[in-house]
């Protein structure tokens, strides 16, 4: 089973920027689908943004235009870069897989914006 950690978060100023990166335990050429995801304070899990082969992104309506996730698969990286955040962006962010029909997940990385 690919083991997945999720790192590069931390307490950022609203308006800034964090770049999150996961790292797959063996090689992530052969995945169709993974995944970035939050979890707020209080709230359920929601997805955030979804790369699947052939290089397509999907992105939930709250963070269109400001994150942006890539996949290398040299180094069996996931990433988000994510600009301009919000307040309402903190949580722990975890990178996640689709394989086989069944979906893993890290461990997470937790992500402030402070106001």
């Amino acid at each position: 089973q690919v083991q997945l950690v999720e790192s590069g978060g931390g307490v950022v100023q609203a308006g800034g920027s964090l770049r999150l990166s996961c790292a797959a335990s063996e090689s992530i050429f052969r995945i169709n689908t993974m995944y970035w995801s939050r979890q707020a304070p209080g709230k359920q899990r929601e997805l955030v943004a979804t790369f699947t082969s052939g290089g397509n992104t999907n992105y939930a309506d709250s963070v269109k235009g400001r994150f942006t996730i890539s996949r290398d698969i040299a180094n069996n990286a996931l990433h988000l870069q994510m600009n301009s955040l919000k307040a309402g962006d903190t949580g722990v962010y975890y990178c996640g897989i689709l394989v086989g029909g069944r979906a893993s997940w890290g461990q997470g990385t937790e992500v402030t914006v402070s106001s």
